[in-house]
C-alpha cells in the first residue's frame, strides 16, 4: 500500500510523493495522521543539512490522528481511537526519570522519538505504547487544536520550572509561535507585564493578540535600553531568549533585574558560541538556566491545556494547509506571516 509523504532529500529540497505505507508492528499500531504541526525545529532541519547526507527522511513530530490498524499483540488501543502522540519516549527507570525529570532521561529511546509525521500514516511500536506519552483526544476536540499539545509542552514546562507567576514582569525575546505561546501562558499564570522583543514588526504586532503589553523592535532601538526604560531601570524579573540568536542570549542578561532569572530556550546554530559578561552575571546575582523538553507529567498537563475549551487555540493556528503545500507553510512561517501552520495530510 502507498501513502503520501513529504520526503526531504537535502536542505530546502522537500518533495511530496507516494511512498510505501509503514507496516503495522504486531505489538503496535498504525496511526492515520489527521493533523501535524509545522515546528520551528522542523523548519531548521528541513532547510539545513540536518541529516549530514543521510536522505531521504520524513520529519514532523507534532502528530495527531486516528488508529487505522492494530497489531495482533496490541490491546490498549482500538481502531478508531483518536490519539495525540508526544514525541518524547523515556525509559522511566534511570535516576532522572525516577526523580521526576524524565526530560533528562539518560536512556531516551531515540528511535521512538515521534518523527515521520509529514505523511499520511505512521507506525507506533509496542515499546512506545508501553513507555507512554500517548493521550486520547476527546470527540469534541478538533485534531488541529490537539496538535498544539506538543509545542505547548516545552513552553508549559519552562514557565513552570522557573515559577513564572503573579506580579512578574517577563521579557520574551522572539515573537514566533513559541514566544506567542509563552505570552499567553504567562498571562494565564498571572504575569503582570509581558514585554516582547523581535526584529520582525509583523510578528510583533501579531503577538499583541496573546496578552503582550509592550513591543520592542530590536532592529530599530536598543532592546536593553528599551527594557530598562519600561521597568524603571530595574530590569525584568525573568527574561526568556526564545530564538536561535547568540546576540539575543548575550543581550538578555542586561534586561533582567539583579537576582533575576534568564532562560536560554532557543537553540543557536551548532558550533556557535555566545560571549557573555560573566562578571556582570556574578555581581548581579543573575541565574541562567537552559531549557529543553518536558517531563511526562508536564506533557500531559500541557496537552490537557491545549484541548481545554477555554484555551484560544484558534488564535494560534493562522494557516491550515494540505501536505502538498508544506513548502508554502515553511515560507509563511519564516516570513512571519503565520504564527502556526498545521498540515492536513488527508486533504
Amino acid at each position: 500500500m502507498k501513502m503520501k509523504a513529504a520526503m526531504m532529500y537535502g536542505p530546502n529540497d522537500i518533495q511530496v510523493e507516494m511512498v510505501e505505507r509503514p507496516s503495522c508492528p504486531k505489538d503496535g499500531l498504525v496511526l492515520k495522521i489527521m493533523a501535524v504541526g509545522l515546528c520551528g525545529s522542523d523548519i531548521r532541519n528541513l532547510t539545513s543539512d540536518s541529516r549530514k547526507g543521510n536522505y531521504p527522511f520524513i520529519y514532523g513530530h507534532e502528530i495527531v490522528g486516528i488508529v487505522d490498524e492494530v497489531g495482533a499483540a496490541q490491546s490498549k488501543y482500538q481502531i478508531g481511537d483518536r490519539l495525540f502522540l508526544f514525541p518524547g519516549t523515556y525509559c522511566m527507570e534511570c535516576d532522572d526519570c525516577i526523580s521526576g525529570h524524565s526530560e533528562n532521561c539518560t536512556n531516551v529511546e531515540k528511535d521512538l522519538a515521534g518523527t515521520g509525521g509529514f505523511a499520511q500514516y505512521v507506525a507506533i511500536s509496542g515499546r512506545k505504547i508501553q513507555l507512554g506519552g500517548i493521550y486520547l483526544i476527546p470527540e469534541d476536540v478538533s485534531f488541529e487544536a490537539a496538535s498544539l499539545g506538543e509545542p505547548l509542552t516545552s513552553v508549559y514546562a519552562c514557565l513552570e520550572n522557573i515559577q513564572v507567576g503573579y506580579g512578574d514582569t517577563l521579557v520574551i525575546i522572539g515573537a514566533g509561535p513559541i514566544g506567542c505561546f509563552m505570552a499567553q501562558l504567562a498571562k494565564l499564570r498571572g504575569v503582570q507585564t509581558v514585554i516582547m522583543v523581535d526584529i520582525n514588526e509583523k510578528r510583533l504586532e501579531m503577538s499583541r493578540e496573546f496578552g503582550v503589553d509592550h513591543l520592542v523592535n530590536s532592529a530599530e532601538k536598543d532592546p536593553i535600553e528599551a527594557v530598562n526604560q519600561l521597568t524603571g531601570g530595574l530590569g525584568a524579573d525573568k527574561v526568556i531568549s526564545a530564538n536561535p540568536s547568540n546576540t539575543a542570549q548575550a543581550q538578555s542578561i542586561f534586561m533582567v533585574k539583579k537576582g533575576g532569572i534568564v532562560v536560554f530556550f532557543g537553540g543557536v546554530p551548532k558550533g556557535s558560541l555566545t560571549e557573555i559578561d560573566t562578571n556582570y552575571i556574578h555581581y548581579s546575582n543573575i541565574w541562567i538556566k537552559g531549557h529543553f523538553g518536558a517531563s511526562y507529567i508536564q506533557s500531559k498537563r500541557a496537552y490537557e491545556l491545549a484541548i481545554d475549551k477555554n484555551f484560544p487555540s484558534h488564535k494560534f493556528i493562522t494557516h491550515t494547509l494540505p501536505l502538498d503545500q508544506i513548502n508554502d507553510g515553511i515560507e509563511l512561517t519564516r516570513s512571519g506571516e503565520a504564527i502556526k501552520v498545521v498540515l492536513l495530510p488527508q486533504e
